[in-house]
């Protein structure tokens, strides 16, 4: 017996569900959200994005307290606690539960909570908290379940000192020593968070550099401030076992070096939260991630099956799930104007943080273009001595001919905000998307901002 029935039926209530469904209700369809979390807002929102930056802030306003020799008019240096950092976090979480549940009430979407699994093509079935079950047809769906950890079986996370991404914020204890495997975006901000808490971080990664998608400069000063932070750097290792005790966690690597710690954070790898889903009876299926595959319109091999966000992989931000989420949905409504996302900015909350648009110096060579670059750097910007930030940089590659921008990189305060100057001066027409736009701009001052005119003029000075 059919419960309901819905033209368009979203698993997931993160960034990619809600920008979906709030895109096809807003095309006159009838939608529903499935979700299998108490409340609305995905890992984004619960475990990822929100509350990890939000520690991040607290954490940076400690260490620029501790730090700044202004503050001891004030008073002394304060130790604060991993879990009393997480509280605020909670009360962010709350803030925006409460207006991701308003969104949905005010565009009349159903929010359904439980656990969804397809029955047959058209059919879902929704198993509720309480153990009751729900039966809905649907005319399309999208799928937006996001993803989580990847776990090896070898591995006991069942043991109280060993986490992943998720499991950390509930830590209730500050480990005076910590070993992150894995030095990926997330190792990487989880190692300067600790640091930035006074904690021994011990940071093993299997690469010859950090972040090597980065451009080699950025990703060079991101090692360096790391280590002077205090974190320990381990390349080119993998670990063979994890041993854990009551005292701790002694990671064993391959290469026969053993490290002690009070607590393990694993950050090594996602997998797509496709796995209860039902997918081999609407004749779907996962990749060996537990990924789906989808075409240009997001649409999966099931033509009445859309995906989009982390369960499609790259490149697994919230910012490019939102997107996704009102592509698939503008698909599925049949707007002639439908896109695909591929333009994607990359900001990392690390502590300084990084952000990047375009090609990298090494691309660019590697492809043969003809390019200069123009640098900027913050210690000399009024803005960033005003403010007491003054590590980090701008970077801007241009082609030598065209002058038109190839690429944006920074490093350092603010610059997950800089970035977006730069990338809509890239999205500009031929001939207005040149490096000149910085040059013949009046920018305030003083402002971050104000780097791409120091870089502009760095640049063209060069040929």
């Amino acid at each position: 017996m059919v419960d309901s029935k819905y033209d368009v039926i979203v698993i997931g209530a993160g960034p990619a569900g809600e920008a979906a469904a709030m895109k096809a209700s807003k095309g006159g369809l009838h939608v529903a959200v499935i979700e299998n979390r108490k409340q609305v807002g995905g890992s984004c929102t619960h475990l990822g994005t929100i509350p990890s930056k939000a520690l991040r802030h607290s954490v940076r306003h400690t260490i620029r307290y501790n730090s700044d020799t202004m503050f001891r008019d004030v008073g002394e240096p304060r130790w604060f606690s991993f879990p009393k950092l997480l509280q605020r976090t909670e009360k962010i979480v709350e803030s925006q539960v409460k207006l991701r549940t308003t969104l949905y009430a005010r565009n009349r979407i159903d929010v359904i909570f439980g656990q969804a699994r397809f029955l047959g093509q058209g059919i879902i079935e929704v198993t509720t908290p309480m153990g009751s079950r729900e039966v809905i047809e649907y005319d399309n769906a999208v799928i937006a379940t996001g993803s989580r950890p990847y776990r090896p079986a070898d591995v006991d996370f069942n043991h109280p000192r060993v986490y992943d991404s998720d499991t950390v914020l509930s830590m209730q204890h500050t480990p005076r020593r910590i070993v992150i495997y894995g030095g990926g975006v997330i190792g990487c901000e989880y190692a300067s968070i600790f640091a930035g808490l006074g904690v021994k971080v011990d940071l093993v990664d299997s690469k010859s550099r950090l972040l090597s998608f980065l451009d080699s400069e950025i990703s060079d000063a991101l090692s360096y401030h790391l280590r002077d932070q205090g974190v320990v750097i381990h390349h080119h290792e993998e670990y063979k076992l994890v041993e854990t005790s009551e005292r701790g966690v002694l990671l064993h690597l391959v290469s026969g070096k053993r490290i002690k710690a009070d607590a393990m954070l694993w950050c090594n790898g996602r997998s797509g939260n496709t796995n209860n889903l039902g997918l081999e009876n609407i004749d779907l299926q996962a990749n060996h991630r537990e990924q789906l595959t989808v075409n240009e319109r997001y649409q999966t091999s099931n033509p009445a099956i859309f995906a989009a966000g982390d369960v499609i992989g790259w490149p697994s931000l919230a910012s490019a799930a939102y997107d996704q989420g009102r592509a698939a949905a503008t698909a599925l409504i049949g707007a002639v104007e439908n896109y695909f996302v591929t333009d994607v900015p990359t900001g990392i909350y690390t502590i300084p943080e990084i952000s990047s648009i375009g090609k990298t110096g090494q691309e660019l060579t590697q492809e043969n273009i003809p390019y200069e670059v123009g640098t900027a750097s913050f210690a000399n910007l009024a803005r960033a001595q005003i403010a007491r930030e003054t590590v980090g940089m701008l970077k801007i590659y241009f082609h030598r001919e065209t002058l038109a921008v190839l690429g944006v990189h920074c490093f350092g305060y603010q610059a997950a905000e800089i970035i977006h100057i730069g990338q809509a001066i890239m999205r500009q027409p031929p001939g207005a998307n040149t490096i000149e736009y910085f040059v013949s701009t009046t920018f305030n001052y003083p402002t971050m901002a104000e780097a791409y005119r120091v870089a502009a003029l760095n640049g063209l000075n060069r040929l």
